[in-house]
């Protein structure tokens, strides 16, 4: 979804969710960017745009994609190289 701006508008997580799960990868947001430079780069820039919450929801977003990736390719998770990052 885009507002007038052309900014992305974002909802929920997800509208059917399993709350202990939601629970478990908002608190593995809050202390990923601590841990891997890329998702450190995500909360910061989201940092920049709004408040401390949203820059969380953003490093869950993008946990979820490093979640799906994984689960698709049957492959282990490598993080990739700083220069390699589309963010």
């Amino acid at each position: 979804m885009s507002d007038a701006f052309g900014e992305e508008q974002r909802g929920p997580i997800s509208k059917q969710r399993n709350k202990h799960l939601q629970t478990m990868l908002i608190e593995a947001a809050k202390l990923a960017p601590r841990h891997n430079p890329q998702l450190a780069f995500v909360h910061e820039r989201e940092l920049r745009r709004g408040d401390r919450n949203q820059a969380t929801l953003a490093v869950a977003r993008k946990l979820v994609a490093y979640l799906m990736a994984v689960d698709k390719s049957g492959k282990l998770f490598q993080m990739r190289a700083s220069g390699e990052e589309a963010a």
